[in-house]
């Protein structure tokens, strides 16, 4: 079953449209002093090939995020079947209205060509067959100015590299086309990943396969109960800001559907508890 379906142009602005009748919340991802961000926003109008949408943070500043004309973003959000995902540029802005105490203004963005639905199942956690093992090389780093990678040659650059950012280790616990949870090797990690902060992950889904490269936010971390290692709740950004992206969520969907298949099949190999003769 294709996991990615895409729709063109003529199907974009009746989902648009929707989105908007719906106040369906979404989330804008964007790259700001080299990193990367997420806010929550909502679509309000959609006319003349412009989309405009309004944060749901309240700022003092005029303008709620930190993004420039022109600028490429990524917008994602779930309706009914699926989790619709596309990319688009700024176009401009509008200062919040008075009296909108729980917005922040409004960003006015490019109606896109066409919007990615990727199927609401790929988005429920699935765990890391038994029979692998998934090792996962994360980082961060200390200098703002210092990009998180979106390429496998960019991650092995910065992964080689002995200062200015903290590296560990650790194995896939499971994984969704949304998040993933990492068990890291050592606790004495813990102080160098913390909950909020934007890191870079790499794994090899399958032993056959090449790395996959992500940028993620660390939502939670949690020690083991043996307090040995810490658990790392990820929320997977970025994705949806590029054409590039959106390829390597096309491929982080296949993981997820095979390893599911794989559980499936290795559940109906296991052998059955016969039931007990009643005499």
């Amino acid at each position: 079953m294709n996991e990615v379906v895409m729709i063109d142009r003529s199907q974009t602005q009746q989902i648009l449209q929707t989105a908007i009748d719906h106040k369906v919340t979404a989330i804008m991802s964007y790259l700001s002093k080299g990193k990367w961000h997420v806010a929550k926003v909502f679509a309000t109008a959609l006319e003349a090939g412009k989309l405009s949408v309004q944060t749901t943070h309240s700022q003092k500043k005029q303008y709620p995020i930190n993004i420039n004309i022109n600028q490429p973003v990524g917008v994602s959000f779930k309706y009914e079947y699926g989790k619709f995902v596309f990319d688009t540029t700024v176009l401009g802005f509008e200062a919040a209205r008075p009296g909108g105490a729980d917005t922040g203004g409004t960003v006015v963005l490019a109606v896109p060509e066409e919007i990615e639905v990727i199927q609401r199942r790929s988005y429920f956690r699935v765990e890391v067959p038994k029979s692998i093992k998934v090792n996962v090389t994360l980082w961060h780093r200390k200098s703002r100015q210092d990009r998180l990678p979106m390429s496998s040659e960019e991650a092995s650059e910065q992964v080689s590299e002995t200062g200015g950012g903290h590296y560990g280790r650790g194995r896939l616990v499971d994984v969704s086309a949304g998040g993933a949870q990492i068990v890291l090797d050592d606790s004495a990690s813990e102080p160098q990943f913390r909950t909020g902060q934007f890191i870079g992950i790499r794994f090899t889904p399958l032993p056959y396969e090449t790395p996959l490269v992500l940028n993620a936010q660390i939502r939670n971390a949690l020690p083991r109960a043996d307090g040995d290692s810490i658990y790392l709740g990820l929320q997977i950004v970025g994705l949806e800001a590029s054409p590039e992206g959106r390829q390597v969520l096309a491929r982080l969907v296949g993981v997820v559907e095979r390893y599911y298949k794989m559980n499936q099949a290795q559940a109906e190999k296991k052998p059955k508890t016969p039931t007990p003769a009643t005499v």
